[in-house]
Order: C-alpha cells, then structure tokens, then sequence
C-alpha cells in the first residue's frame, strides 16, 4: 500500500467498484455504508463492455458472469411489435458477450465479497466532514469518526458531501417515472424472450425486458410520463393494475409479460445538471453524487465504474500534498465525459419516446448517440494511463 488512507461513503456500485480499484492501485480503501446489512434490493442493471473491461481487471469477472442473464442478442420494436433496426442488431449498445445483466442485488454482494476483512464497514452513515492540512476528519451520524487522507463521496444522487465540495444541485425530474419488477422466468416461458433484451418503443413510453440472476428472472422497466413527484426508491410501491391500463394498446406480448408480475415499485426518473466541481483538495465526489444520468442508454452504474477506475489511476503514487492535483486531473478527466453521457441519454430518452419519428429514423439517431458514447471501445483506465504520461 502506498501510505494513503482513503474512506469511501457509500457501498452502491460506484463505492464498491472504487475501494476495488483502489486497492488493485496499491491504495489502502475503506468503505462505510449507512445501511446495517446490505440487503438485496434493487431490480436489474446492465453492464456494458466499458464497464465489464474493468471489472474484469479487479478480478470480479468470472463472478459477474456467472450470475448474469444470458443476453446474446438485443431485439427492438415498435409498440406495435414493427422491428426498428434488422435483426439481430445492437444498435452500438455493446457487445452482449461481454455485457452482463445482473440483479443489483447480487452485483453489490460479489463487490462487496471481493474486499478483504475489514474494507467494509456497515452501519456508518456519513454525515459531514472537515479538512484539515493534514487530511480530513469523516464523521458519522453514531458519533464515530475516522480520519483519512482522502473521502470519496459515492453516497448517490441525494449525496450529502456534495454540499462539501460545492454548491449543492437538486435532482431535476424527466417527467418520467419507471414501473420497475422481477418476474420468475418460468411464468414467461414462450412469451418473453429469455436469451434477449428486448425494448419496444411507442409514443410518450417505452418498456424493456431482459433476465438477470442466470436467468432464472426477467427484469422489467416500464417508463411512463408522470407530473408527480416520484422518489428514486427501490421499495416505493406501484400498482401493476395501473401499469397494465398504461400498456393496454401495446403489443400483446408486453401485456402477457405484465400480466406475470406479482408487484411493482415506481422509481423516479432524474438527472442534475453539471456541478461546477467535484473536488477540494481531500474530498472529491463519485457515481450519482457527481453526475447523475438517465437510465436511457443503461450507463449509469458503468459510468461510475469508470469513474472508479480513473480515480484509481490518478491516485497511485500520489502522496497526501498532492491530492489537489490529481483531484483535478481526475475532475478534467470525467466531467467532459459524463456530461456527455448525460446528455445523449437525455436525447435518447426522447427518441425512445418520439410521437413522429419513423421506426428508421429512430434506429439511426439511436445508433449516432450510442456511437458517439462509444460503449464498445470507451478504455477509462488507459486514457486516465496517457493522461498520467502526458502530464
């Protein structure tokens, strides 16, 4: 290790992922987690080839592909059941041989697993914390405190060390809410294609299907407008009635599969806009907390592993006077990137939900933004390794 103590708030994929790269860096890591055990929450998220490079490289591959769906094609369709792209296509959303669906769930436990005694600490919930010429003093809402060189706020989209760094922004709604669930693959069977992920699209909504948990379940996401305010919450409750009558035209397919599902919980749909900064010179902000995205190109989670791993590059070698430095080469590194991660997902939101454009113009525009984002061929770590070089 190389000296430096950094504490990492927050055990979702980003704060995993970090403490993982850090480590591999040479970096001693050490997460605290405000939840008292980590509970299988959440329902599907897909990893792209950017962000399954590196998890590969920590070491974790294996384990990630034994529990991912099996995906060997993507499949996309009107609402009407109309193909919009030829068959099989992917449209530039990655390679599915090296994309992995997963329960979140039982992606943060093989993240969680992978850390050594002790890197994880549950039942600490990051509340403030103050620099000083020497490092930075992390305290807890128990009392406890810890001292580091260096925090990592990974704690999400309503982040509390960001109003640490700098001027706080609140989520900004896309005035679309998600019905999300987790249906037995069995109750599908011939109905929902098991080895796909399959998106239709349609006016003012879309919804997709993919498996997760080795295929033993189909993840749902159903977007549907909404003026309410919705939290991003993995146990706020919906009404599959409700999500039904929102499909009722749809292709009779997307009926049967909703018609399977026992419950849904409803999950709002939010970005920020960009903060001027992530970093002082002993906090700097990760995942969520620097840059929330969409779901619409299924990059969040992968943009906070590449996040994690620039970090980890930045990082190595540094010592405590230097960390300001390289905070803001990390910052001139991911910001320019995430932005416009944020920004074509936005757009792709809105193809997705087109009320005038043909099945071909939407497989072309989508096609130009997935390009642009380069899923396929995007190297965090090697171009934070050039940068390294060429500084």
């Amino acid at each position: 290790m190389t000296g430096l103590r950094v504490a990492v708030a927050g055990a979702g994929i980003g704060g995993l992922t970090a403490a993982l790269a850090l480590r591999a860096k040479g970096i001693d890591a050490t997460v605290y987690e405000q939840a008292h055990e980590l509970k299988a929450l959440g329902a599907g998220v897909s990893i792209a080839t950017n962000g399954s490079r590196i998890l590969n490289k920590l070491g974790v591959g294996d384990a990630l592909a034994a529990i991912a769906g099996p995906v060997t094609h993507y499949q996309f369709r009107t609402w009407q059941a109309q193909p919009i792209a030829g068959e099989p296509s992917t449209l530039g959303f990655g390679d599915p041989a090296r994309t992995w669906c997963l329960h979140r769930g039982e992606f943060q436990k093989v993240l969680a697993d992978a850390l050594p005694a002790g890197a994880l600490q549950l039942g600490c919930s990051c509340v403030g914390a103050i620099e000083h010429s020497d490092g930075v003093h992390v305290e807890f809402a128990d009392g406890t405190t810890v001292d580091a060189d260096l925090l990592v706020g990974a704690d999400g989209i309503h982040s509390r060390l960001q109003g640490l760094v700098t001027r706080a922004l609140a989520p900004v709604s896309e005035g679309i809410m998600a019905y999300r669930g987790l249906i037995p693959a069995e109750r599908v069977q011939g109905i929902a294609d098991l080895d796909a992920s399959s998106m239709w699209l349609g006016p003012r909504q879309s919804f997709l299907a993919y498996p997760v948990s080795a295929g033993e379940l189909l993840n749902i996401v159903a977007f549907v407008p909404t003026n309410l305010s919705v939290a991003e919450s993995w146990t706020a409750p919906g009404d599959v009635a409700e999500l039904a009558a929102a499909y009722r035209d749809w292709d009779p397919r997307v009926l049967e599969i909703i018609g399977a599902m026992d419950s849904t919980f409803r999950w709002g749909i939010y970005d920020r806009e960009p903060l001027s900064r992530w970093s002082t010179d002993r906090i700097t902000l990760l995942g969520d907390s620097a840059h929330a995205v969409t779901p619409h190109l299924g990059q969040g989670a992968n943009q906070a592993i590449e996040d994690a791993m620039t970090l980890a590059v930045v990082l190595r070698d540094a010592r405590p006077g230097e960390l300001g430095t390289r905070l803001r080469r990390y910052e001139s590194l991911r910001m320019e990137r995430t932005g416009q991660v944020r920004r074509q997902a936005r757009a792709a939101g809105r193809i997705y939900r087109s009320t005038e454009l043909t099945p071909r113009a939407q497989a072309e525009q989508l096609r130009a933004i997935l390009d642009s984002v380069a899923i396929n061929t995007y190297d965090a770590e090697r171009i934070a390794e050039d940068a390294g070089l060429a500084a």
